[in-house]
């Protein structure tokens, strides 16, 4: 039924919904061939990204388009970046097994490294309103929640084998909820008692790799490998699942929500990367647009409520920005 459903919508939208255009504009990273990848806004508006293959933190000035570069150890490999509350700036060490934490004003980086040897690959990271940081450990198969308080690791190991969990998000109670892109299951942790429960997706074929959470705390993710969009109802259950405009195969990977809960990602295959939106309400997609770099594959992006505009990282050496209409 649901299947049913979302072909008649797609058709409906290709006819008759006007497409909404976003103003798309890039800055090319001064350094090559380094995949500048999922960037954080700072307080002061600075966006912050990390060089996966280049072993650095940097930020950029919007304004200026001026870069600084902070070095990391040879191998950090870091993934994501964010920034904490108390205004540091947060790293995680895929490749070397650690967390950091990077003073700008100093340059000074604290190592927090995982207390279990097995936790290699920490990967997506989000701090909770208690200031604690809750992060996915890929290939390690855990869900980590760091107290900067305490200088404290814990780990929560994934019961499905090899369930590879990626995104994560807060619901409005704090509550963390990842996706498990090894499989079609998505995650929630119970953040007192940091009990682990699995939400099993319909088709056995799904592999979610990012997630959204709106107003109502409906769980959206991207099903990279089928090519759809998809909603959990936490307090049911249920699942609803639409078809992307680039059908089976157009790989959707970065996603967010904005401040009207509208969902958007981008769809990375075949190129160039399209930046799609989709309003729950109406349940259509009503934008498609592309990145004038291709952009490689954005794996991760980021919404600025104050400015109203989306930032991301390419495989094709930029940073980009997507200005959202009203």
């Amino acid at each position: 039924m649901v299947y049913q459903a979302t072909l008649l919508l797609l058709l409906s939208w290709f006819a008759q919904e006007p497409q909404t255009q976003v103003q798309i504009t890039e800055w090319d990273v001064p350094w090559e061939n380094t995949r500048p990848r999922d960037p954080a806004v700072g307080e002061d508006g600075q966006i912050w990204f990390v060089g996966q293959r280049g072993d650095y933190v940097s930020s950029l000035n919007a304004t200026t388009g001026e870069f600084e570069k902070y070095d990391l150890a040879d191998g950090a490999g870091p993934h994501s970046v964010v920034v904490g509350p108390e205004g540091g700036i947060w790293y995680s060490g895929n490749r070397q097994t650690h967390i950091g934490r990077l003073d700008p004003e100093t340059g000074e980086i604290k190592r927090y490294d995982m207390p279990n040897p097995a936790a290699r690959d920490p990967h997506t990271m989000i701090f909770d309103a208690t200031g604690s940081m809750w992060f996915t450990v890929q290939q390690g198969n855990f869900i980590g929640r760091l107290s900067p308080a305490l200088e404290e690791i814990s780990l929560i190991a994934v019961p499905t084998e090899r369930a590879r969990p990626y995104g994560i998000e807060l619901d409005s109670t704090g509550r963390p909820w990842v996706v498990e892109f090894g499989s079609n299951k998505i995650a929630s942790i119970d953040p007192k008692t940091l009990e682990l429960t699995e939400y099993e997706l319909p088709d056995p074929e799904s592999r979610p790799r990012r997630i959204a959470i709106t107003s109502d705390d409906m769980i959206w993710y991207v099903d990279y490998s089928r090519g759809y969009l998809g909603r959990l109802d936490p307090s049911t259950g249920e699942v609803s699942e639409w078809a992307n405009p680039g059908g089976a195969g157009s790989r959707p990977y970065a996603m967010a929500k904005d401040d009207k809960d509208r969902l958007w990602f981008f769809e990375t295959s075949p190129g160039p990367n399209r930046l799609v939106g989709f309003d729950p309400e109406r349940e259509v997609f009503f934008s498609v647009n592309e990145i004038a770099s291709g952009g490689g594959t954005v794996r991760h992006m980021v919404f600025n409520p104050e400015n109203r505009e989306i930032w991301f990282g390419t495989d094709t050496n930029t940073i980009g920005r997507a200005q959202l209409p009203e």
